[in-house]
């Protein structure tokens, strides 16, 4: 019998660490991102959108493609090389913190909630606000960053006032 308390109790700890570390189900630890968008693509984007809110540009410019596209106001502008990826973030005034993350065709549509960030760029009255930006990710990089309206579209068929 004094054998068995010892397994026993190795065998309850087992058990136990694995418990209340994780909503999401993967069995990685790490809180899935509401809206059913791509795992990956998720955690790309939430990656890269911590790396900004702690001000750090460089480590938020490895997560795009070289080349890639940004379009956030303007016309589509194609990034480069890894000095226009930088400039792109740094211009960023900005911080965000992941908040959704849905599939829309080719794009995961990701909605932030705007924050301070050192650095350069001041978010001012954005701070708190809503925003939204549609990603293409592709094997663990962003290729494409848009932003997007935040409020909801009007359906195709309705009147233009």
């Amino acid at each position: 019998m004094g054998r068995l308390v010892p397994i026993a109790l190795t065998l309850l700890a087992t058990a136990m660490s694995g418990c209340g570390g994780s909503d999401d189900g993967d069995g990685e630890g790490e809180p899935a991102i509401p809206g059913g968008a791509d795992p990956e693509a998720a955690r790309v984007i939430d990656e890269w959108s911590s790396a900004l809110r702690r001000g750090d540009v460089d480590a938020a410019a490895e997560y795009f493609e070289v080349p890639s596209v940004v379009q956030n106001g303007t016309p589509p502008l194609p990034l480069e090389s890894r000095a226009d990826v930088i400039a792109f973030n740094e211009a960023l005034p900005c911080g965000a913190e992941l908040v959704e993350a849905e599939p829309e065709g080719r794009y995961t549509i990701a909605t932030f909630e705007l924050t301070e960030r050192p650095g350069p760029g001041n978010c001012g009255s954005g701070t708190g606000e809503a925003a939204r930006t549609a990603f293409v990710v592709e094997d663990g990089l962003i290729r494409e960053w848009r932003r997007v309206p935040s409020e909801a579209l009007p359906a195709p068929d309705a009147p233009v006032v």
